[in-house]
Order: structure tokens, then C-alpha cells, then sequence
């Protein structure tokens, strides 16, 4: 017999098994339900003295039978997004009458479900018959239709399937609007947790609006939810999910991402309650990372951050272990036997290791080939999307204009670089900081910052448009110091043509820095002067013949 789920205690064997049978009903496509079926429903039903619940599937197969109402059915694993419904309807019995309950219509919105339909138990045999569906999210009524009550002989030849195709066809032309007006990008929720810090709260909400629009996502809705402590099941709390579940609904979006780290447990309860796609913060970053990946050391760093970040989480089942490949609109292969899945995850983390350790020691050799030509290399560092790429692009008059997007560079970018009156420098692009970066790709990315450690100028580039500039430089320069990086440090703000000229005037005071467009090309002579006078003081002279060179500067 099929497995009974709900309130089954209490239950004669000979009750079990008659409710059991009902998996071998079944109902023709485009119809609520047959006679035979609703009064073989309230007999039951009175005989066991409790509703009994439904689920059936678009083909009229009965998939889960249960005993209470209709939140006890277990809910189907599936993916609503494309036609907006589940494929999935509950028809179940009322013993007290009433209509539709709270819980039926909370049940049928949080799920997606085709429809529900509630049967009123009068003497062991079927009366009225309530039903609801859901309705297009841009629809003048709730999110639900509710018919009038009717004898349920008169939803026998009703035009259930004629309804369900209306409906879809009304679904699928609005998400198709809402895909012309955002192109090819996902429409995301971002969800913030604010602990009491206010401002900085929403500053991170902020810059998590900016890596899922970098990931290629399209942000309809932000919540700032105000927790001192996480829910451990829901992390926000449940009544805050159904809620974004609802917001789901109504803009048609198909991804939560969470300002924050969720634990395997919270994704797993939060994919199952809203039926939709959970990221937290680091999977966000990493599929961000992923994406720009150009080299094959690049994407061997990323594989190895991905790995590292996916071996703790290898617990239980259920698609919530999928994160490999997790990220914007991307789904990873789902859980195979754990314990091989952990020994091939740290087979390959040992392999990805030794080749990232080749790759430094490549690069441990070119710096060393550069230290005995005396060649001085100025390194370039700062926040992500701080304009360090094309600032370096301005310096040497090489490569690429850096993009407007975060973590667009992830592998050091040298180039060759002339300062006038001195002589060649190369300059070094690095991979942008962040607040709070996960530590996998902190040790993932150890080969990129290596590049710091050989440099004789770090040039420290701050974003003058950012409201957090002075926090972004304060993170860099912290995370500088725990590597041990002791070169000396020449602040530079950037992108001034487009800054408030108080806040700019306030960061050159507040840090000592210059102030440069490198996109405009303002300020790059001073810039060049200073590191040339830098270089000086560390003892790497100019070249003789630089200090002839009529080449004017910039």
C-alpha cells in the first residue's frame, strides 16, 4: 500500500487500507474530480471521523493520499517557473462545513497549486463544493479566486481544463512582458538581515543589489528584515518567507538571495517552503566569479573555491546540495552517494591545488627574472568596481578599459607603463576586495595576491561616488595588513568628475590621496609624478636616460 501521510494515528487497519486504495483512482483529464470519487471521499471521511486530502496531478493520478487537511499533503517536488502553477490540485473533505479555510488558501498560493477544492461531508455523503484558484498577478482581485459555493454535482462537467489553460496562457503572456522589459536577466528578491546596524544595513543591501546585477540578475523587490538573532529553520523567520513568497508571485520573480551565509538546513526549509531558487551571499559571489573566469588558472581558482565551499554542505538529500554549478539561473547536478561525492570533491581539490601552487611558482619565477632587471612594479588594489582596471588601462595606454561591474578582473593583469622623467614601471591590476569575503576564495585567489608582496608602490584606489568609500578603504587596508603586505601605500580617489565635490574633497583630506579620472584622464600626471618620487625613496633610481626624455606626460 501506498504511504498514508497526515494525522494516521488512531486509524482501524481495515480504515488504512480503504483510504489507501484511493491511490488507484483516478480522474479524466480536464475534470475537478468524478461522482464516484467525491462520495467515496465523504464516506470515508465520515467513517474515519477526519478530512482526508488529495493530491492530484494534471493527468488525473492520485499522488499523495493523507488524513487532515490540506497542509499535511507533502508537497511536490517541481519547478512552477516557467508556466507559473505546479501542475498540481487538492481535492479534500470538510467535516464542519464552512468553505474554504485560511489554511486551504494559504496552501494553494504558497504552492502553486492548480486549484483547490473543499467538499462539504453531510451525513456520509457529499454536499457542497467550494473551490479556488489562483490569478494573475496583475489581476484587480487577491490572489485568489473563490467561486461560489455549489452543489458538487454541478463541478462534475465543469470546464477545469478549459479554465487552467486560460489561466496559464494569462501567466505565461505577463512573465513573457516582464522578459522583453528586463531582457535576458533573471528577476531576483534580495533579502537583507539589519541586526542593529541601521545605515551599514542597507549599505550591504546596497552593494548585494550590485553583485546580483553583476551576476546578470534583475532586482524587483529588496527586504530589510530587522533580526538580532536568525531563525535557525528560516533564518528570517517564517512569516517573513511567505510574504516574499507572495512578492514572488505578484513580480514574477524565481530567486531569493540572502545578504547573508545560510546554512544547508535554512536553504533546504526556505527552497521548500516558497518553491524557489535560494542563494546566499557566497554562492552569489562565487557564480559571479565563475562567470568572469577568462584563463585557465582563473577558472581553476574559481573550481577550487566552488569545491570548498560545497564539501561542507554534503549532508542529508535533497537539491539543496546542488551548489556547484549554483548561481543565476544555474543549477548544480543534485546529490549523488555522499561518501563518493566527498572523495572525488577532495581528489580534485587536490589536484586544482597543485596546479594553482604551479602556476605561483610561474609567476614566483617571472618576479624574480623582473627583480634582477631592476624593473619596479606598482601594484594596483582596491574595492571591487573601483575603477583599478581602468586606471591601469590609463597608466599604460594598454589592453581594456575596465567594466562597470564587480570582480570584472580575476587574474593579475600586467602591463608595461612609462612615467616620465623616470623611466619603464610595470604596473600590476589585482583582484578586487570585498567586505566579509569567503574564505575559500581568500585562499583560492592566495596566488593572485602573492603579486603584492613584490611590489615596490601599492596604489590604493578608492571610489569617490561610493556613500561607504572610507568603510572600503578601511577593509582593504585591514585585509593588507593581515597578508603582511608592508609596501608603501599611495591613495588615490577615483572617478572625481562624478563625485560630490564635498565628499571628494573630504576623502582627499581625510586619507591624504589624489584625485584621478582615469576614465577622463584628470589628474594621471600628478599620479605619475608621485609614484616616480615613491620609487625614488625605496632606492630604485630613475633610468639616466629617462631624465632626458622630452616624451611629454600622461
Amino acid at each position: 500500500m501506498n504511504k498514508l501521510y497526515g494525522k494516521i494515528q488512531g486509524l482501524k487497519p481495515s480504515q488504512r487500507k480503504r483510504i489507501g486504495n484511493l491511490y488507484r483512482r483516478r480522474v479524466p483529464a480536464g475534470r475537478l474530480y468524478t461522482a464516484e470519487l467525491a462520495r467515496t471521499l465523504a464516506g470515508l471521511s465520515a467513517d474515519a471521523g477526519r478530512p482526508i486530502s488529495l493530491l492530484l496531478a494534471r493527468n488525473g493520478q492520485v499522488r499523495a493520499v493523507a488524513v487532515g487537511d490540506a497542509n499535511v499533503l507533502p508537497v511536490p517536488e517541481h519547478a512552477y517557473l516557467e508556466s507559473r502553477l505546479s501542475g498540481y490540485r487538492i481535492v479534500h473533505t470538510h467535516l464542519g462545513g464552512g468553505g474554504l479555510s485560511a489554511v486551504d488558501l494559504s496552501t494553494l498560493f504558497l504552492h502553486r497549486y492548480d486549484s483547490i477544492v473543499a467538499i462539504d461531508v453531510e451525513d456520509g455523503l457529499p454536499g457542497a463544493a467550494h473551490l479556488a484558484h489562483l490569478v494573475p498577478p496583475e489581476a484587480e482581485e487577491e490572489d485568489w479566486r473563490i467561486y461560489p459555493a455549489r452543489p458538487y454535482a454541478e463541478y462534475l462537467d465543469w470546464d477545469y481544463g478549459g479554465v487552467l489553460a486560460a489561466l496559464e496562457e494569462e501567466l505565461s503572456r505577463q512573465a513573457n512582458l516582464r522578459e522583453l522589459e528586463d531582457g535576458a536577466g533573471e528577476r531576483v528578491i534580495l533579502v537583507g538581515v539589519d541586526d542593529g546596524r541601521g545605515p551599514e544595513a542597507e549599505l550591504h543591501l546596497d552593494e548585494l543589489a550590485e553583485l546580483a546585477r553583476t551576476a546578470g540578475g534583475v532586482v524587483v523587490h529588496r527586504r530589510l528584515v530587522y533580526r538580532e538573532q536568525l531563525d535557525p529553520r528560516y533564518a528570517v523567520g517564517r512569516g517573513q518567507i511567505d510574504e516574499l513568497t507572495q512578492v514572488a508571485y505578484h513580480e514574477n520573480a524565481g530567486t531569493l538571495i540572502f545578504g547573508i551565509d545560510l546554512t544547508p538546513a535554512q536553504a533546504g526549509a526556505i527552497e521548500r517552503a516558497t518553491q524557489l531558487k535560494v542563494l546566499d551571499r557566497t554562492q552569489l559571489i562565487l557564480d559571479i566569479f565563475a562567470r568572469h573566469a577568462r584563463t585557465p588558472q582563473a577558472e581553476a581558482q574559481v573550481e577550487l573555491a566552488q569545491l570548498r565551499y560545497l564539501l561542507p554542505r554534503l549532508v542529508g538529500k535533497g537539491k539543496q546540495l546542488s551548489r556547484l554549478g549554483g548561481g543565476i539561473g544555474t543549477r548544480g547536478p543534485g546529490e549523488t552517494k555522499l561518501e563518493v561525492d566527498r572523495r572525488r570533491i577532495n581528489e580534485r581539490i587536490h589536484r586544482l591545488s597543485r596546479e594553482i601552487e604551479r602556476i605561483a611558482k610561474q609567476r614566483r619565477e617571472a618576479r624574480k627574472a623582473r627583480g634582477r632587471n631592476r624593473v619596479p612594479v606598482v601594484a594596483i588594489v582596491g574595492y571591487t568596481n573601483a575603477g583599478k582596471t581602468t586606471l591601469l588601462h590609463a597608466l599604460t595606454r594598454k589592453g581594456d578599459a575596465g567594466e562597470n561591474k564587480l570582480f570584472a578582473t580575476l587574474r593579475p593583469l600586467t602591463r608595461r607603463g612609462y612615467l616620465p622623467g623616470y623611466g619603464e614601471a610595470l604596473f600590476t591590476d589585482t583582484v578586487g576586495f570585498i567586505r566579509d569575503m569567503p574564505p575559500a576564495l581568500v585562499t583560492a585567489f592566495r596566488a593572485t595576491l602573492e603579486e603584492l608582496f613584490e611590489a615596490d608602490v601599492i596604489v590604493h584606489v578608492i571610489d569617490a561616488t561610493s556613500e561607504a568609500a572610507l568603510e572600503h578603504w578601511r577593509i582593504v587596508e585591514d585585509r593588507l595588513q593581515e597578508m603582511g603586505v608592508e609596501a608603501r601605500r599611495l591613495p588615490v580617489v577615483n572617478k572625481v568628475d562624478r563625485a560630490d565635490p564635498y565628499d571628494r574633497m573630504h576623502l582627499e583630506e581625510r586619507l591624504g590621496a589624489l584625485p584621478v579620472s582615469a576614465l577622463r584622464g584628470e589628474g594621471l600626471d600628478e599620479l605619475k609624478a608621485h609614484i616616480a618620487r615613491e620609487l625614488v625613496a625605496r632606492g630604485l633610481p630613475a633610468q639616466p636616460w629617462a631624465q632626458y626624455d622630452a616624451r611629454p606626460m600622461g
